[in-house]
């Protein structure tokens, strides 16, 4: 355990820092989202076998943050970062310059490997925060997180239809460099708490994804979630392509920036929970994913049937995500980064899941299928909540007794 003059302050240029750079780095997953259609006419292959890209990338994500993130407890995490950050810039260069599909599909996981750096950021904030600010802090991060996730398929959208899909890779590469310079200039060093080896570090993973019931259901319903919200984005930009739409690149990632409406209200949700209970905020957080499947489907047909599901399924799920990382890093522990690593290795297999599977239905339901997929995934998480949340918390205060 720290003591507070060894832990640095969260100073706002710092936390604003993490929140902007979060954004920044998540972002590279995304990008091949509303590009898939311009790499499959490239590459000459289907869309069914270029959306296996988007499944890669999450893999890695789970990868990397199943691998990586727990270092954060074990290192210096500025030193952690910088060393990342050199790896995620290769890894964009490998998908800008790649002439074979095998090795779209090898950069495209390595991309999603190393940019898990907003994943020792919320901890971060979590550790460094004081306990009336954790929520309202963790929220501006995640923000910052989801903007960047939102935002990246509007920006990718715009770029690859006017210069051409490589150059938004290009682009990001550009922007890690001079993320690695600002993480170097600016940000503090926060001493590792744990001491031991690594193979003794992933086993206290482990042990904590097993011995903590709070943490098992935070990222089920997390996975589930996050499961529904890639079947339609990953699809969508099949669906526009068709009638009655006939879009472009640019109108699918301007998807993005409609979803960015959801996630921009949902940094507010840390607020609420000084009126409302955690259990409260998450059961209808995930009440509005569910419902956002009615205009998605029955809407599916027209634009602003569309708009008002995404905003929907981007309000729900980021604002569940927020209160379930409240949630679970209020665990009496300091493995901040272990606990992050369990929900969101979770968090992003529930995403590859969802994605894989709305491929699959995509090509054998169309868009009846897809939305079936995440209306399936909605439902699961919302009834694993209202089942269990409650007597989780009350067998918590029982051991805590």
């Amino acid at each position: 355990m720290h003591t507070n003059k060894e832990t640095p302050e969260l100073t706002t240029w710092i936390l604003w820092l993490m929140t902007i750079l979060s954004g920044l780095v998540v972002a590279n997953n995304y990008y091949n989202q509303p590009l898939l259609a311009l790499i499959a006419a490239d590459f000459r292959v289907t869309e069914s076998a270029v959306s296996k890209i988007s499944v890669l990338t999450q893999l890695g994500y789970a990868a990397g943050l199943l691998f990586i993130v727990p270092l954060g407890d074990k290192v210096h995490r500025k030193r952690l970062i910088l060393i990342d950050l050199a790896f995620v810039v290769g890894a964009l260069l490998l998908m800008a310059f790649a002439k074979e599909i095998w090795l779209l599909f090898v950069a495209s996981f390595l991309i999603g490997v190393t940019s898990v750096i907003p994943q020792i950021f919320v901890p971060m904030t979590a550790e460094l925060s004081a306990p009336e600010q954790k929520s309202s802090n963790i929220g501006l991060v995640m923000s910052g997180l989801l903007m960047g996730i939102l935002l990246s398929r509007f920006f990718s959208g715009i770029v690859g239809e006017y210069f051409g899909w490589r150059a938004m890779f290009n682009i990001a590469a550009g922007a890690m460099l001079v993320a690695w310079l600002l993480v170097y200039m600016y940000l503090p060093e926060v001493r590792p708490n744990f001491v031991g080896s690594y193979q003794s570090l992933m086993r206290s993973v482990g042990k904590l994804a097993r011995s903590q019931p709070r943490l098992q259901l935070a990222s089920f319903r997390g996975a589930m979630a996050f499961g529904a919200m890639s079947a339609v984005f990953t699809t969508l930009v099949f669906h526009l392509e068709e009638a009655p739409f006939y879009a472009g690149a640019s109108i699918v990632g301007s998807f993005g920036l409609v979803g960015a409406v959801g996630a921009l209200a949902a940094a507010f949700v840390g607020r609420l929970n000084k009126r409302f209970t955690t259990y409260q905020l998450i059961y209808f957080s995930l009440l509005i994913v569910v419902g956002s499947w009615g205009f998605i489907y029955f809407g599916g047909a027209t634009y602003i049937g569309l708009v008002l599901g995404i905003v929907l399924i981007d309000l729900g799920l980021q604002s569940s995500h927020i209160m379930n990382q409240t949630d679970y890093f209020s665990i009496p522990t300091n493995a901040t980064s272990r606990l992050n690593t369990v929900y969101m290795v979770s968090y992003f297999i529930g995403g590859a899941l969802g994605t894989y599977l709305a491929g699959m239905a995509w090509q054998f339901g169309r868009w009846d299928g897809v939305c079936a997929v995440g209306a399936t995934f909605s439902i699961l998480a919302w009834i694993a909540h209202v089942v269990w949340a409650k007597k989780v918390t009350m067998d918590v205060e029982k051991g805590d007794s």
